[in-house]
């Protein structure tokens, strides 16, 4: 049906934004809108400027016949700053620390505003990259990683630290935590993972790195390809198995004082760590 240009400005932004990273091709929209490709072709240039102005994102033109639109969800280096000094504030409140240099965060990971902002953020990061799957443990991590799945329009998997019959075979490995002497087990499902996949990794706190090291051995065993991790706070206090380049945070915990319940946190690596430059 025939619609007028308010119309197919109001479709087509609802379904760009749910199909981020996908290649649609012009024809498709002059079909859906039974218009002409000229007329589809201001309209995108509508939603282009709009969204680059509003800070939604980059709408990009691919010319040819194989051609088509493709939308980058993103966020400004400005709007992600203003997002981790509000968050800040909130991550400061005393009660938040917990027994062994932990912090409650499942009140702000299960704000979906925040992990909208949260899962945006991360996917600014790698979207230049190529990324086909992420990753995550169970269980504070999983709703970090369906956010960033979902800007990046790609699967997650989750791995569990302990068999779940639902999970088929499985493949696992033991590794050392970072913050204590154990050592323990993690295991992921062996349909969950491709050979080749390249793989991004996620996680709500990280205190020693211990948990992304495993996940790092457990992506190897399955000649899969570590792209890279980012956690949305780690607490710098303890030694940790990573370089400063090799983990981003948004947020890092500087002081955790339990006795006299005092809680320091700065803005982490992620804004240095980022190029912005394709969404300013």
């Amino acid at each position: 049906m025939k619609t007028r240009r308010s119309e197919r400005l109001i479709d087509m932004t609802r379904y760009l934004l749910e199909r981020p990273h996908t290649l649609i091709s012009l024809a498709f929209f002059a079909d859906r809108y039974e218009s002409a490709k000229s007329s589809i072709s201001e309209d995108l240039g509508i939603l282009r400027r709009t969204f680059m102005i509003r800070g939604i994102g980059v709408l990009e033109t691919l010319p040819g016949a194989g051609g088509g639109v493709i939308f980058t969800p993103g966020i400004s280096k400005k709007e992600a700053t203003e997002f981790v000094e509000e968050t800040s504030k909130k991550l400061v409140e005393p009660n938040r620390i917990l027994p062994g240099g932990y912090l409650y965060l499942t009140d702000l990971l299960a704000d979906p505003e925040l992990l909208r902002n949260v899962g945006r953020m991360i996917a600014t990061q790698y979207s230049q990259s190529s990324i086909d799957v992420v990753m995550t443990v169970a269980t504070k991590g999983i709703p970090i990683a369906q956010s960033v799945a979902n800007f990046l329009n790609i699967p997650f998997v989750i791995v569990r630290r302990d068999s779940k019959i639902t999970e088929g075979s499985t493949i696992s490995v033991n590794y050392a935590s970072g913050s204590s002497d154990r050592v323990e087990k993690m295991e992921l499902s062996k349909r969950s993972l491709k050979e080749g996949s390249r793989v991004l990794v996620v996680d709500d706190f990280m205190k020693g790195g211990g948990t992304i090291n495993g996940l790092r051995s457990l992506i190897s065993e399955f000649n899969a390809i570590f792209v890279g991790a980012t956690v949305f706070a780690e607490n710098i206090n303890i030694n940790s198995q990573f370089g400063d380049s090799d983990v981003t945070s948004i947020f890092k915990v500087t002081k955790i004082d339990t006795k006299n319940r005092i809680l320091n946190v700065e803005p982490g690596n992620y804004l240095t760590n980022t190029d912005f430059s394709y969404f300013e």
